[in-house]
């Protein structure tokens, strides 16, 4: 007989332990019900059935985040009712353990049914909502998972409320209301809007893609929907073969809105009802569509190594966000305008909006883009009145670093290569290919490969410096040029920004710099007098026709108590740029620029 040695054993039982527990967890059987019969309270009502666990005991936790958000909100916060159930009805033995995890006491029953209620009225693309109209939920926000047991697949069942009859999320049908997905990444991952919402279609790329219409607004469904085919059709000439066989949109159309969440196969977007009507209106929303649909390949395939698989305890860290996220601004007013849907000089008009935005922003010389990365969950949404100074957006300052990687290209190989080539070998290497995420050295790599040179004055200038690019050097490369429309125009620079509260002028904000600033104004200070004069709600007549070096006495309210303060006026050095072409550009910069804005 073969006696193993110990070694071998030890291995083979470890081996043996594997397979069952891997036995143990395909054997379980996950089910999901999501009911709201009094939408008017905001509560929705969550059950969970696990069978076949057989354990002690059993963790049921929520997320703290919603991926693609990237903030601590304690979704916890809002979870009420919390009861634990064997499969005869018994109660189990339960406690809370930690901010967000409930220990269930199971004793190796066969089947835990768990229930519980979330509050759900607050409507971001973030959260959940349920009122009388409609029920909003994104997955993180409303449905726990038993420890151990993320890998499970499952079912959903929605059970609408009343006369509601229509559910759109991403998630597959195999029934009425009823849902599978193949573990919890994909059900946290699935929105669901569900009501009596208009259900908008149209197919682009040989795939189906539904957009659920909550609200009213003043669209026109079918223009709509051959503007948005041409946005993504545009997203898919950049980036090839759609990775998913279904998409949907959810859009909230509500009176006051903006802003949107990528997802799996999904997305949801909020804007203004009346949005449609303007040009500047009807564009914005189209950028909105790019940039979430372009999502669909950068961000969650396409991802920073720590963007996957997701902790949902805590944060998950990166210095990567202006490249998520930046690079992916980058990309949505250029999509809407190769789609044809934002004039040529409108989108030049908000390339050097974005431009002067970061230039503008006194933050913008304190915080490098991969620190505004990394502290995006304790800055970026946790903004004050200091932020302006202290911080740059990720989002804004990506997407112009995106410009300049692309102008980078194109220059160096005379229009034959783009910043697009980079993100379609990115795409192809690490996620197609390595199905991994991706480092800065990666990216990096990728950037020089197609630039030809080394960029490590780049990332150590840009990335992870503050200096001022010479953005002209850049933009020449499409025969453009940046004109400071400011230069030799000799503005003061007052810097503080007020409200009007009961019939009192309050100090908001004051910008690093500004006269205010030099002179000591405090955000919360209340306006009384400027040179002896009463402040009433607008203060532009009273420092007007002031020259660089006049100082200014103001008088406040501070904490109750009166004081006066000298501030000195100094000069605005805030920038106003506009493009113009060069009067005759050359072969290789109309290349360039025709190609970049896919001009014939």
């Amino acid at each position: 007989m073969f006696q193993p040695r110990q070694s071998t054993l030890y291995f083979f039982l470890s081996c043996c332990l594997f397979f069952l527990t891997a036995l143990s967890a395909y054997a379980a059987d996950l089910r999901y019900t999501l009911s709201m019969p009094e939408p008017h309270t905001h509560y929705f009502e969550v059950e969970v059935e696990l069978s076949g666990a057989r354990q002690n005991y059993i963790d049921y936790k929520i997320p703290v985040w919603a991926p693609g958000s990237y903030l601590v909100r304690e979704f916890a916060k809002n979870v009420e009712g919390f009861n634990a159930t064997d499969k005869s009805g018994k109660a189990l033995r339960h406690e809370k353990i930690s901010k967000n995890t409930w220990r269930v006491y199971s004793n190796k029953a066969d089947a835990v049914k768990v229930s519980y209620k979330v509050y759900a009225y607050e409507m971001s693309v973030r959260t959940s909502f349920l009122d009388a109209s409609h029920g909003y939920v994104n997955g993180t926000s409303m449905f726990m998972y038993p420890e151990g047991y993320q890998k499970q697949q499952g079912t959903l069942v929605v059970q609408p409320y009343g006369d509601w009859k229509t559910v759109s999320t991403g998630l597959k049908s195999t029934g009425s209301y009823t849902y599978t997905f193949p573990d919890y990444d994909v059900l946290a991952d699935s929105p669901l809007e569900i009501g009596n919402h208009e259900v908008l279609r149209f197919e682009a790329g040989g795939v189906p893609h539904e957009v659920a219409m909550y609200g009213e607004g003043n669209y026109e469904p079918k223009q709509l929907m051959a503007d948005m085919k041409k946005v993504v059709e545009e997203c898919i000439s950049l980036m090839g073969k759609l990775p998913v066989d279904r998409y949907v949109f959810i859009v909230h159309n509500l009176h006051r809105g903006g802003g949107g969440l990528e997802h799996l196969n999904s997305t949801t977007l909020q804007t203004s009802r009346w949005n449609y009507g303007t040009e500047r209106g009807y564009s914005g929303f189209m950028a909105l569509v790019a940039h979430e649909y372009f999502h669909l390949w950068n961000v969650k395939r396409l991802r920073p190594a720590p963007l996957g698989p997701f902790d949902y305890d805590k944060e998950n860290y990166t210095r990567l966000l202006w490249v998520s996220e930046g690079i992916t601004s980058y990309y949505d007013d250029l999509l809407t305008q190769r789609a044809g849907l934002m004039n040529t000089q409108r989108y030049l008009d908000v390339v050097a909006g974005s431009i002067n935005s970061v230039e503008n922003t006194p933050g913008n010389q304190i915080q490098t883009i991969a620190e505004s990365s990394f502290d995006a969950w304790i800055k970026y949404y946790r903004r004050n009145e200091n932020s302006n100074n202290a911080e740059v957006s990720y989002y804004t300052k990506g997407g112009v670093l995106g410009h300049l990687l692309n102008m980078e290209i194109m220059k160096n190989t005379k229009g034959d290569k783009s910043l697009d080539d980079v993100m379609r070998y990115m795409y192809d290497r690490y996620y197609t290919k390595l199905n991994r995420g991706f480092t800065e050295q990666e990216f990096k790599e990728a950037l020089e490969r197609f630039a030809g040179r080394k960029l490590d004055d780049f990332f150590q200038n840009y990335v992870h410096g503050t200096q001022t690019p010479d953005y002209n050097r850049y933009f020449e490369a499409a025969g453009l040029r940046l004109i400071n429309q400011n230069k030799d125009v000799l503005n003061l620079n007052w810097g503080a920004g007020t409200a009007v509260e009961n019939g009192r002028t309050i100090v908001k904000s004051v910008a690093r710099g500004s006269s205010t600033w030099e002179g000591g104004l405090n955000v919360n200070d209340e306006l009384i007098a400027i040179d002896g004069y009463r402040v009433e709600s607008d203060i532009s007549a009273l420092i007007s026709g002031r020259a660089i070096g006049d100082n200014v006495t103001v008088t406040v309210a501070r904490d109750g108590k009166l004081m006066e303060l000298q501030i000195p006026i100094v000069a605005d050095k805030s920038v106003r740029y506009q493009f113009e072409r060069v009067e005759k550009p050359t072969a290789v910069q109309q290349k360039i620029y025709n190609k970049w804005l896919k001009q014939n």
